[in-house]
């Protein structure tokens, strides 16, 4: 609970700010660009030498890239319709199929779900979040990131130069050989930065007063991410005769609000900041209660 506490107060803290002449209209973004390159390349570089190599669960290792593709497609699909801009689809996709499977998802899980389901929780996040923000999270944000469509050099280019992106090839290459002693508790105090900054620069940019076309695209946001993916996992086990605690953890986090660093991503990158702002502040706020009956339904 005290993560919980922590993180509506943070998002107070950056409302607070933006009022603030001290701090300019675009801190917000400075905030940003702080976390993408700094604090979650750290926070990889930790995390991703530590990941256990196991097949003996799959079901919370593959459900993660499962959501995410339905995710994507669903988007792409509903932003068609609706005909939204392009970066308005950009932070879409990737609030909609990233989720807080970690800072919000770990205490939620142990609150609902007990302390046993903690270690299946681990691996949806690291091995199915957490790359996929460092990798699919790349893509979106160096192909949506442009008016016009990228070029293929360009876009491989920017993916491959992608902080995070580089810090995830650097920590699979250090499994083989372990830091210095000095050098992981850096790495993990310079991580530590990412929660405290980021949602600062999501409070900063919140806005509960939104246009009719970012309204729209709003609670479409909301409604794929915390209703329809974890209907959707759900049914995906039901169909599949998946059974027990990795499935339940499973959708679970599949129903979690969107992941606060692709919030910080989409405000970075200039996709829809407003948009992408709002979706991480309001889904956390709806999300207390969604869990709790998502929790009854399992």
């Amino acid at each position: 609970m005290d993560r919980l506490i922590l993180i509506l107060v943070l998002l107070l803290v950056g409302k607070g700010l933006s009022r603030l002449s001290a701090f300019p209209g675009d801190t917000f973004k400075a905030l940003a660009n702080f976390v993408i390159y700094v604090s979650v390349p750290a926070l990889i570089l930790v995390q991703v030498p530590k990941l256990p190599i196991s097949s003996s669960v799959l079901t919370p290792i593959v459900m993660p890239w499962v959501m995410l593709v339905a995710s994507a497609v669903a988007v792409l699909l509903v932003s068609r319709v609706f005909r939204f801009r392009r970066r308005t689809t950009g932070a879409l996709m990737l609030l909609v199929p990233l989720g807080n499977t970690s800072f919000l998802g770990l205490p939620m899980i142990e609150a609902f779900l007990g302390q046993d389901a903690i270690p299946y929780a681990l691996l949806y996040d690291q091995f199915g979040t957490f790359l996929a923000f460092a990798t699919y999270g790349s893509f979106i944000a160096a192909y949506y990131s442009r008016q016009q469509r990228p070029a293929a050099l360009s876009l491989i280019k920017r993916v491959a130069l992608f902080p995070p992106f580089l810090a995830l090839l650097l920590a699979f290459a250090f499994r083989a050989w372990p830091y210095p002693h000095r050098v992981e508790p850096l790495l993990q105090s310079v991580g530590a930065t990412l929660v405290p900054i980021v949602m600062v620069a999501v409070g900063f940019k919140l806005s509960f007063r939104l246009s009719w076309r970012r309204s729209r695209a709003l609670v479409t946001g909301l409604v794929l991410k915390m209703v329809v993916a974890p209907l959707f996992a759900l049914a995906i086990c039901y169909l599949g005769g998946l059974d027990g605690p990795a499935v339940r953890v499973s959708v679970f986090e599949a129903g979690m609000p969107s992941m606060i660093t692709a919030g910080a991503l989409a405000i970075s990158e200039k996709l829809d900041p407003k948009l992408a702002a709002t979706m991480v502040g309001y889904g956390i706020v709806l999300s207390f209660g969604s869990l709790a009956l998502l929790a009854r339904v399992l």
